[in-house]
């Protein structure tokens, strides 16, 4: 068989198990009311929590300080490309996080892959929820450190796991707020268990960061959790903060060990420092204004209110990302198109992404999302309800 014909029978597979991924087009900008494929449809799968991609505030911001900055970065942050407006937003930052430091990435997924491979390698034992983002688990694989994996917020399991290691250093590493689920960890009793054993606690809090927490300093914040319990905090700007790019907040042995050893931060032309500028506006907004945060706690309240009334399964979570479990891959993607021939935009998110028989619609809600709109969602949802009856009362 040539590789080509495996590829082939490979994608054929996938469309077959109703798997395959496809790409939409968007031609407007990222907002509640977009352009898809040329058609207009009210977004309920963007992380675009706060409606912070369009802010104006930011656009402007970014006008004015263009000239300054230019586009590219030009080199790695360790050689030419360290500009002053990264240098600010790292000193937001921590003071924000109230940590010693902060270092800027250019991705989440580079942050995670950097950071685990600095801190592991051979002799290290990795413990990870199974259901933490995928970024976590590679990082791990890729350190070279051994993996354990235990159930998903068993603090129990975790201590079994714990217990029985006789590595000389040990990495505890958890989402905060679960990316397709939509919980929060259980961070103080791991930070306890942590404290215990010895071991580094990293938690990403990509969903949590500006969303949860009464200044929108995320998981940490609202549980209030110090740099000495939680060493090592993860976030990323494409999702709340509207931007683009990562972060890590720590100490400034853990930050300065990362400048040195964090592959994925050392060996990158540095994100163009413009992004910067926008991600310090921003940052500052959701610091000042808590607005922002009361208005999306609105439309979640509402969105789960309405969707228990119309006897939906969803996930228990008061984080803006709401899953109505379907199960059947195919099931998924029906409702999905259903919700779209009537102008709403909601994906279908199926394994491997979550576990088999898992698959289901992730709702996201935005502070930009108006009653109206979350109204019309769970009109849509009740159609779905409806078509789906007289589907099965055909058969």
């Amino acid at each position: 068989m040539t590789w080509q014909v495996e590829l082939q029978q490979a994608l054929e597979q996938r469309q077959a198990q109703y798997l395959y991924r496809q790409r939409r087009l968007v031609t407007s900008p990222q907002q509640p009311c977009l352009v898809v494929d040329g058609e207009k449809r009210i977004n309920f799968c963007s992380n675009d929590y706060l409606g912070l991609a369009t802010d104006s505030g930011a656009i402007e911001a970014v006008k004015a300080a263009i000239d300054q900055t230019g586009l590219g970065a030009g080199a790695s942050h360790l050689v030419a490309g360290h500009h002053q407006a990264h240098h600010d937003l790292e000193l937001a930052l921590a003071d924000f996080c109230q940590r010693d430091k902060a270092l800027y990435f250019s991705t989440g997924y580079m942050a995670n892959l950097g950071i685990i491979q600095a801190l592991g390698g051979r002799g290290t034992d990795i413990f990870e929820d199974r259901l933490n983002h995928a970024s976590l688990i590679d990082g791990a694989l890729l350190s070279q450190s051994r993996l354990h994996r235990y159930r998903h917020a068993d603090v129990y399991d975790l201590q079994k796991r714990l217990q029985k290691s006789e590595a000389k250093r040990k990495l505890v590493v958890t989402d905060g707020v679960f990316s397709m689920d939509g919980d929060v960890a259980p961070l103080a009793d791991i930070a306890g268990l942590c404290a215990e054993y010895n071991a580094i606690l990293i938690v990403d809090d990509a969903h949590g960061f500006g969303v949860i927490g009464e200044r929108g300093g995320g998981c940490l914040e609202a549980m209030g959790l110090s740099q000495e319990q939680v060493p090592l905090i993860i976030g990323t700007f494409g999702k709340a903060l509207g931007t683009f790019g990562a972060f890590a907040a720590g100490s400034e042995l853990l930050i300065n060990s990362l400048i040195q050893f964090a592959r994925t931060y050392i060996y990158t032309t540095a994100l163009p420092p413009i992004l910067a500028v926008a991600t310090l506006h921003n940052l500052k907004r959701i610091e000042r204004e808590g607005e922002l945060r009361d208005s999306l706690n609105q439309r979640i309240t509402q969105f789960v209110k309405g969707a228990e009334q119309l006897g939906l399964t969803l996930w228990p979570s008061q984080s803006p990302i709401q899953p109505i479990m379907l199960g059947d891959e195919q099931r998924a993607l029906i409702w999905s198109q259903w919700l779209e021939q009537q102008g709403l935009w909601v994906a279908a998110i199926r394994t491997p992404t979550v576990p088999k028989g898992e698959a289901r619609l992730r709702v996201t809600l935005s502070a930009a999302h108006t009653s109206s709109m979350v109204d019309k969602l769970l009109a849509g949802l009740g159609e779905c309800l409806r078509r789906e009856r007289e589907c099965v009362g055909e058969k």
